[in-house]
């Protein structure tokens, strides 16, 4: 296993969590270089599963994105998931095997004000996914996305802590919470292992209920 993210030390913290054999790999991928340090990582450890869970988050009216902050944002959240996905096929192509799992969101196929930028690299990133599964399904590559709904993050602690929200998804989903973050792993697992060998160009929801609950 190979962790990636920008911060070294929390990366090494995390592959202790973790145990066994976990290397990490700081970088940005978003970079322009990021490709080919994929590329590099591949050759060095192997690649055989490839999961895209870097993204960004902004909320403001529209009016307030320069194009600076909307091109920041589609990178981060679209252009490099594609970039990190070309470079893993690479690698996988040839061996029969491949699994890519894109972490889209609920927000992709649903909307919000103040959301429109995350919402269209969101539903941008699910249409890639199916885009993928046809370009790499000759080589025995599966692609796939999960679109989370609302989780009890680090990084939506605050929000998470707000009494307020707790009960407004009390009412909106069908599970009456907040998700946990380990929720989303079972979703990962499955698309990764042989048992979904035939599923590509798919988007699992894992949201509680919330796009299902009237």
């Amino acid at each position: 296993m190979i962790l990636n993210g920008r911060n070294e030390a929390r990366l090494v913290a995390a592959a202790a969590l973790i145990g066994g054999e976990v290397a990490t790999a700081a970088f940005d991928v978003a970079a322009p270089d990021a490709e080919a340090k994929v590329a590099k990582i591949a050759v060095q450890h192997g690649l055989d599963i490839l999961v895209n869970n870097v993204g960004q988050r902004g909320r403001q009216p529209l009016d307030d994105f320069d194009l600076d902050s909307v091109r920041a944002l589609t990178d981060s959240n679209l252009v490099a998931p594609l970039m990190m996905a070309r470079a893993a096929a690479r690698a996988m192509a040839g061996t029969g095997r491949g699994r890519i799992i894109n972490i889209t969101s609920i927000a992709g196929p649903i909307a919000n004000s103040g959301s429109a930028v995350y919402t269209m690299t969101k539903g941008g990133l699910a249409a890639l996914t199916r885009a993928l599964a046809a370009d790499f399904g000759p080589d025995g590559i599966t692609v796939n996305s999960i679109a989370p709904g609302f989780f009890a993050t680090e990084t939506n602690a605050e929000v998470a802590a707000d009494p307020a929200i707790g009960d407004w998804l009390a009412r909106r989903t069908s599970l009456g919470r907040w998700g946990r973050p380990e929720e989303i792993a079972g979703a990962a697992v499955f698309l990764a292992s042989d048992a979904a060998s035939y599923i590509t160009g798919q988007t699992i929801t894992v949201d509680g209920g919330f796009r299902a609950h009237f």
